[in-house]
């Protein structure tokens, strides 16, 4: 093995020099351990999908005010801050694995405390819980699923974490329509409790997962690294360029083939917080405020607000009954999943770039028309029946658009753009930015909507999707088909501090990156 591993760097640097026609076909393992991975992100669909419906009944059970309605609503994203902030270092700490059990195990708990609320009061504590699971869930479904996936396919199974969020809304709508013919108390409750489901199969299934790569050479446990590598790639050459590329990123000497190394606390991600913040190079300062604003935009578009009030916008548009609201939200929420369904395919055909800017297109045109269905239907005296089925179509427009290139990239750009020593805790801080923004969306949309008009809310929304088409455009480069170690190359010019560890003969090197246990990886 470490033959073949000396003469296939000799031959090529780099991963991008394999030829991608000589793959057989989609690496099998890698897609279920990132279907596995991704399952995590059901917990925040499903969170999202049935309250939309449950909020409903929870208002005439609890005699809740509007008020109290967007808090409780919108609170969970503040909530999932917490989870988010702390999964980046605890991935670091225990791994991507355990992380992702801990999400289930933490939203199970949360699941079971909204379900037997007995008050609001309650009922807050336990989306408290629940959003903390759902925090570390956001964060390490996309960074464990990019590690683990080969180049030629990483955007495909990169989205999936966003397949299973628009399938986790499309469950709670479900749920929603299931249980509402129940009695008042018991229905709403079933909704949230039923949740804890998803997150029990999820713990199930972790147990098959190995651990990403990429954290077992930042641990310096090159042996078992390599071991998954082989499993995960779509040859055997490829997992060798992948493991030196890997090493070449974590500061590891290229020559160094023992199973396991002593590395440095900056390789095991620490100090990363001012490598990002405080003295960025220019091509981090790039990457995070590229990682952040596509964070930002992705939200602040109002994608939140659609799916967790559309029951309230369909009546702003004239449909009545409490059963046609959520069938029309059931419809929603089956648009966008095909429409995540067809996007996951085009990743790495399209490319990140194009599909991006033609979905942010897409949203600006649904968002501006509905504004002006819902801007006619409030001014006028009689139900204007074209108004309301355009409106109607619009919402569905809008939520395709965004599915089919927005929602998805948003996830595979800002794990993919990121230096392995930086990529948890940056992949943290987007979350922290996507929850932040989703939750002053949804706690802010029905006063937002009395105050300006819901028409006049969604034509904010829709200036804010044209502002990010210009950020985008802007300063978005495409990354299709690069390993993660090549993306650096893509937002300028790095330090070299890679390569400062090619050198160490043992001990630590003049810099303090690595420390090997033998003198045999020079």
């Amino acid at each position: 093995m470490a033959a073949e591993l000396e003469t296939a760097q000799k031959s090529s640097s780099s991963i991008a020099d394999f030829d991608p026609q000589k793959k057989p076909s989609r690496n099998k393992y890698a897609f279920a351990c990132a279907i596995l991975a991704s399952m995590t992100s059901i917990l925040l669909g499903y969170d999202i999908g049935v309250m939309s419906g449950a909020i409903i009944y929870i208002k005439r059970d609890l005699k809740i005010t509007d008020v109290q309605v967007e808090i409780l609503v919108g609170i969970i994203n503040l909530y999932s801050l917490i989870g988010s902030c702390l999964a980046g270092r605890t991935s670091d700490w225990i791994g991507r694995r355990y992380t992702i059990v801990l999400a289930g195990a933490i939203f199970f708990v949360g699941a079971l405390l909204m379900g037997f609320s007995t008050n609001y009061a309650f009922l807050m504590f336990g989306r408290f819980i629940a959003g903390i699971g759902i925090g570390y869930a956001l964060m390490i479904a996309p960074v464990y699923t990019a590690e683990v996936s080969p180049a030629s396919s990483r955007g495909f199974l990169t989205s999936l974490p966003e397949v299973f969020i628009n399938a986790g809304i499309l469950f709670g709508y479900i749920s929603n329509y299931a249980f509402s013919k129940l009695a008042l108390r018991l229905g709403w409750r079933l909704m949230l409790g039923i949740g804890a489901i998803p997150s029990v199969l999820l713990a199930v299934g972790v147990l098959a997962m190995p651990e990403s790569p990429r954290w077992l050479v930042m641990r310096g446990r090159l042996g078992e690294a390599r071991r998954v590598l082989n499993k995960t790639s779509d040859s055997l050459e490829e997992a060798q360029l992948r493991l030196a590329d890997i090493k070449e990123a974590a500061g590891i000497p290229e020559s160094c083939n023992d199973d396991i190394v002593q590395v440095s606390k900056q390789s095991k991600g620490e100090g990363v917080w001012k490598e990002m913040f405080i003295y960025p190079t220019p091509a981090v300062r790039h990457i995070v405020i590229a990682a952040l604003g596509i964070h930002f935009f992705q939200q602040a578009s109002g994608i939140d607000a659609v799916v967790l009030y559309s029951p309230t916008i369909f009546r702003k548009a004239g449909i009545d009954s409490d059963t046609e609201e959520l069938l029309a939200t059931v419809a929603v929420g089956f648009t966008k999943t095909v429409s995540i369904l067809v996007a996951t395919f085009l990743l790495d055909r399209v490319g990140r770039r194009p599909l991006l800017l033609s979905s942010v297109a897409g949203m600006v045109l649904s968002l501006v028309t509905l504004a002006t269905c819902l801007t006619i239907i409030d001014h006028s005296d009689t139900k204007v029946m074209w108004a309301v089925g355009l409106s109607i179509a619009t919402v569905i427009s809008y939520v395709a658009t965004f599915s089919i290139g927005a929602g998805p990239i948003t996830w595979v750009y800002s794990t993919e753009i990121f230096p392995l020593r930086l990529r948890a805790q940056g992949a943290s801080m987007g979350v922290v930015v996507n929850r932040v923004t989703s939750g002053v969306i949804s706690m802010t949309f029905l006063s937002l909507s009395n105050s300006i008009t819901i028409g006049g809310a969604f034509f904010l929304f829709g200036g804010v999707a044209f502002a990010g088409w210009i950020f985008f455009y802007t300063l978005l480069p495409e990354t299709q088909g690069k390993t993660l170690e090549e993306m650096e190359g893509s937002f300028g010019k790095f330090s070299s501090r890679s390569n400062n560890a090619r050198g160490v003969t043992g001990g630590k090197d003049g810099n303090g990156h690595i420390q090997l246990q033998n003198n045999d990886c020079t």
